[in-house]
């Protein structure tokens, strides 16, 4: 093993053993509020989802995990950094709120967040809109060539629509679509994968809307929030694959949420021209409209495990990555293929309902057989098996995207070898 990734995992064992209880800090501590409003907080480190209850008083046990005696009201329906309550039975209460970071099952992550303060008052006029959450493009991340979109949804609304355009709407606070819409579509919860690249230099601004089954609009559309994608004529390296390298993880979040993209924790730039979903297949066969318009130097890819676990045979699995080599090659572009790491059936399972191939650790084997014996590559392997060689749930709650740890851990692997494979 490496030195700098040994320390990594020293480091990593280390913070296990230290860490102290993680409180998030919900804002607006004696605020006003109409009696729909949106609650925000800090999102906790790989919690699934949340429990926020409602209390007529402090509660009795600040700092614990157990529910309070003055408990008016909970859920644990939360499954973002943000709650909308229906406080329309409360007018002229005050009521003390606070919340709690749950695991995939229901244990606690820390505990619950100081209380604060809330005075309803239902003659504040506020709009019912969802609050954008997503800040694409951000300092310091990677540029995503498929956009996600994220959220703080409405509460019992469970549809949405989204819409992109180029210039500012100029409908702010309003209900019907933008004049100047090029595109939108439906999604259930609280993200939205763009299914286009976004490759047009220039500005893109987006918002979204609730809906109800039969397409009436539910309040106001949100506030838009605006990225923007830069002219790229020279890309010192990308990466190319499916939602390991798009991003996410720990179930309930998406490539918009950078701690959960491997890419962030790199010693140099990136362009993320990863898809969530992608097979061998698909990722060999947008090749040509996706990478070679920006001529990376370097080229890192990753693609093949959801073919696997689906039961496609190694040999076509190994095909795809021959295409996406060869191509490369033609081009100029360095290929760096990364061996697959293990997944977790009983994991994935649990969190999805989707069975895995039985014989998926046989042709993985073979896959990365092939990819030890090309030129460049970089063997993350090794690193995420665990006795069984299968992954392990500390490093990927839902047995196949590596929550924070194991995306900095992915990341170690390909700075140590960086090198090695550029030169």
């Amino acid at each position: 093993m490496k030195p700098g990734i040994r320390i990594f995992l020293l480091l990593t064992v280390l913070a296990g053993l230290m860490v102290q209880p993680i409180a998030a800090a919900p804002l607006g501590d004696r605020a006003t509020v109409g009696p729909q409003p949106i609650l925000t907080w800090p999102v906790v480190p790989n919690a699934v989802y949340y429990e926020i209850e409602f209390l007529d008083r402090l509660p009795e046990n600040p700092n614990g995990t157990s529910p309070s005696a003055h408990r008016r009201f909970a859920s644990r329906a939360v499954f973002t950094n943000g709650y909308n309550p229906d406080l329309r039975d409360l007018d002229g209460a005050v009521v003390y709120w606070r919340v709690l970071g749950l695991d995939i099952r229901g244990n606690p992550i820390g505990t619950f967040s100081d209380a604060r303060r809330l005075r309803i008052n239902a003659e504040k006029k506020e709009p019912l809109k969802p609050l954008i959450t997503s800040r694409l493009n951000a300092r310091g991340s990677a540029p995503l060539l498929y956009p996600v979109y994220t959220w703080i949804p409405l509460l019992e609304t469970t549809t949405y629509e989204l819409e992109l355009t180029r210039l500012p709407p100029e409908n702010p606070g309003g209900a019907e679509p933008s004049q100047y819409r090029i595109w939108s579509t439906q999604a259930e919860g609280f993200a939205c994968y763009d299914e286009q690249p976004r490759r047009e230099p220039g500005r893109y601004y987006y918002r979204v809307r609730g809906i109800t089954p039969d397409g009436a609009p539910v309040g106001v559309w949100s506030d838009a929030a605006v990225y923007e994608v830069f002219p790229t004529p020279s890309v010192y390296a990308a990466t190319l694959g499916d939602s390991i390298t798009h991003g996410g993880g720990a179930i309930s979040y998406s490539p918009a949420d950078w701690a959960y993209d491997y890419q962030t924790y790199l010693k140099f730039s990136t362009l993320n021209l990863g898809r969530s979903g992608d097979t061998a297949e698909t990722t060999a066969a947008r090749f040509d409209e996706d990478v070679l318009p920006f001529q990376p130097r370097y080229l890192l890819i990753m693609t093949g495990i959801n073919s696997i676990r689906a039961g496609v045979p190694a040999e076509s699995v190994i095909r795809d990555l021959r295409i996406i080599r060869y191509k490369c090659l033609l081009q100029g572009i360095r290929p760096i293929l990364l061996t697959l790491p293990p997944i977790n059936p009983a994991a994935i399972a649990r969190a999805f309902g989707q069975e895995t191939s039985p014989g998926w650790q046989r042709e993985l084997a073979i896959v990365n057989d092939f990819i030890r014996r090309q030129t460049h590559y970089i063997d993350l392997y090794p690193h995420f098996a665990d006795e069984r060689g299968e992954l392990p749930e500390r490093l990927a709650i839902d047995g196949l995207h590596y929550d924070i740890v194991g995306k900095q851990l992915m990341a170690a692997i390909i700075n140590a070898d960086w090198d090695r494979v550029t030169h």
